[in-house]
Order: structure tokens, then sequence, then C-alpha cells
């Protein structure tokens, strides 16, 4: 509550002349639309019914489906098994995985084969011989090399991903004018009250600017909060969130602007699955129900023809935590991860997760995957925030408790504060 720095510029990226800070909230023409491939999740599931064998073959398919699009890309003829002997170089597809219950490292490295080529076999690989690389646990790649004994690969080349396009909008998508859009993260209190000081600074900005849409991410109930780890709080926790609902829904309708609310993990009231289905909100009025819109997390949004790439969860910790790499200069950790995010098409690619994650991978392999490249990439993280361009894509890594506002005027890459 003692804090100073309301409404401080952070950083800053590209630059605009003659164009006014402000929205149009709800007197211009916005296209909001949700992008799933084959469609996005709209409602809640049964979770912790999956079985052994049914992430088997979810994982085994991401490796099949990766390995055809990069076989093709780079005009591969085809891959040997892994376990096959062999004095001539090979071309093998599998899986990074680690050799030990440990942090992956150089010496630690497996490679897990597809069931096509390799019936799921693994081979240690040796990475002396490859000067560069940047590999994860789960990340689907394919290794040139010498493998003479059928025991372990050495490894002289790795083959690199390849992003998605990007989504082309309808005539009716298209922007004709900016679009100004204000995105914001929880938890929205002080971390000592539960009083909401933090979003009603927020709600004024949103009065004051007008944008013409606004992203929520959570949490909106912070599990990680102290009063609610210590049973502090007197009301039901799927009070508190509605009231907070209210609280925005009520305190920005004289704006116009359009709301987005994307659930997170670490909302106390919420099913803490991944994929995670959008928050329900049977109180809305007709008049609120035209402007405000819950969509699960992870999310791809268009608005105005623009694809944004929404998820709460810190998939940049949580990848970066996990990477090993190697280079002849200099590398940027943040750019390498995000390319993987990009490259294996996934919004969560890492495997095995987090151990904050409970994912059901049924789900998550039909809800979670990247349909298109994202023109813009948004993700919280407990890291420093930063915004990168990247494969002619835009990505916003921001901080919690700190809100980024951006123009669109026909393209992604104007301003950003």
């Amino acid at each position: 509550t003692s804090r100073t720095n309301r409404g401080e510029v952070v950083t800053t990226f590209g630059s605009a002349q003659g164009l006014s800070w402000s929205g149009r909230g709800g007197s211009g023409s916005v296209s909001l639309k949700v992008v799933g491939d084959p469609e996005p999740l709209t409602g809640s599931y049964k979770a912790m019914f999956q079985q052994l064998m049914g992430v088997r073959e979810v994982l085994t398919s991401k490796i099949e489906e990766l390995g055809s699009e990069l076989k093709e890309h780079h005009k591969i003829e085809a891959f040997t098994p892994l376990l096959v002997p062999a004095q001539e170089p090979v071309i093998l597809l599998g899986q990074i995985g680690c050799d030990s219950n440990g942090k992956l490292n150089s010496k630690s490295v497996i490679l897990e084969g597809d069931q096509e080529h390799s019936y799921g076999a693994q081979i240690p690989v040796d990475l002396s011989e490859l000067k560069e690389y940047s590999l994860f646990p789960g990340q689907v790649v394919i290794m040139e090399g010498f493998n003479t004994t059928g025991r372990r690969l050495t490894a002289t080349k790795l083959y690199e991903g390849v992003p998605l396009p990007f989504y082309q909008p309808t005539e009716e998508e298209g922007a004709s004018e900016q679009t100004m859009v204000v995105v914001a993260c929880g938890p929205y209190t002080t971390s000592d009250s539960i009083t909401y000081d933090p979003l009603l600074d927020l709600i004024a900005i949103i009065n004051r600017d007008q944008p013409d849409v606004c992203i929520l991410f959570g949490p909106f109930l912070d599990a990680k909060h102290e009063q609610v780890e210590n049973c502090k709080l007197t009301s039901p926790f799927e009070d508190v969130f509605k009231q907070c609902l209210r609280t925005v829904i009520e305190g920005t309708r004289s704006s116009g602007s359009h709301l987005v609310f994307v659930p997170s993990l670490r909302d106390v009231h919420h099913e803490p699955v991944y994929p995670q289905p959008p928050f329900t909100f049977s109180e809305l009025s007709r008049e609120d129900k035209k402007r405000v819109q819950f969509v699960s997390e992870p999310c791809s949004l268009s608005i105005n023809g623009v694809m944004f790439g929404l998820t709460s969860t810190d998939l940049l910790f949580h990848i970066g935590a996990e990477e090993i790499f190697s280079s002849s200069g200099t590398s940027d950790r943040f750019s390498r991860v995000l390319k993987h995010i990009l490259t294996q098409r996934s919004y969560y690619p890492l495997y095995p997760p987090h151990e904050d994650m409970a994912i059901d991978y049924e789900n998550f392999y039909t809800y979670a995957q990247l349909p298109v490249t994202p023109d813009v990439f948004i993700v919280p993280s407990e890291l420093r925030y930063f915004v990168k361009v990247g494969l002619n894509w835009l990505f916003f890594q921001r901080h919690r408790n700190l809100t980024f506002s951006f123009r669109l005027p026909g393209t992604c890459s104007n301003w950003v504060y």
C-alpha cells in the first residue's frame, strides 16, 4: 500500500508521431475472435482420468507431426531407427529427454525416438561435436550424426524447427483505424491486503483512456497470497472473485471498452488444470454480455485481424530453467526460449512439466497447441519485463503487477508502454 510508482512508464518500444494516447471505447468497431485448432476450449471437462498410455500417445503424436513438417521443410528423404548401427552419417527424429531424475545437462541428454521408426527407443547423445545448440526436455528435434554401435549418437548437426504460418484475417476483421489495447495481469491486490487497490488504479486508467480492448490475466484471487494461504479470508473464494469481477465490469461500463478475462492456474477458486477452461459468471447483464468475453488459458485471440497469443502460465521461467545451450557468440536466453515456443508450435512444449503444472494431456493436445503463429505474444513472468521482435512477431514479457498498453494501427509493432 506504500507503493509510489503508480503509472510509471518502465519501458517503451517503437515510436509514432501524431497519435493520441486514447481509444474509442465502445464507439469503435472491434472484432474479437477466439481461434483454435480444431476449436477453442469453451467449457469445463473431467480431469484426472488420463492413463499413462494416453499421455504416451499424445507425446508420440507430437513427435510424428513435427517430424513430418521438419522432414518436408528440410527435404530429408528418410529417418534412421535409433538403435540401428551405421557407419555412415544418420538422421534421427526424436524428443529430448534426461537420463536421470536430475536437471538436464550436456552429459545427460537422451533422444527418445518416435513409434514409426524407433518404437519409442532411447539413445544417449554426445554433444561434444555440436558447437551451437539450445535444448530442453520435451523438445522435438532432428539430429544428424554418427551412431556406429547403435548405442550412442554423436551429434554433428541440429535441424531448426519451423513456425506455423501467420493468421490471415478476413475483410470484416481487418482494422481500418488504430486500435488501443490495454493488457494487465494479476494479482490485483497488494501483498499485504485483499483490498484490490491496484485494480482500482487500473479501472481509473481504463475510464480515462477508454481503450478499445482490455485483456485481464489472472490470478484475480491469488492462491499464493498470504491471507489465502493462512485462511484469513472471511468470505468463500468464489464470492471474493465474483465481487472482483463486478468491480471491473461495473467500474468500466462507462468506458465501453471490451473486456477479455484470461484465467490463471493460481486463481484459487478456479479449476487448477491445464489447459484451463474459461471463467463462468452468470450475473452478466445483456448490455455487459456484448463487451465481456471469458476465454481459456491458453488462448489465441484475433483483435481486428491481429492474432494475440495469450497465456498466464510462466512458461518463460519454466523452459528457461531447464534449457541447456552452447553458442560460439553472444546468445540471448529469452530469444531462444521464445523461438522454441514458435517452432515447437505449443503453448507449453516442456516435458516433464514444471511441478506447479497439472496437465491433462488429451485436452492439452486439442486446446494448448498454437493454431497459427501469433502476431503478438503476451506472457506474465516473475522475470524482468521486456519487449522483443523476432520472426516478424512481437513478444511482450511482462512482470506481474505491471500494465502494458499498446496501439495497433494496422500492424502490431508500433507503441508499447
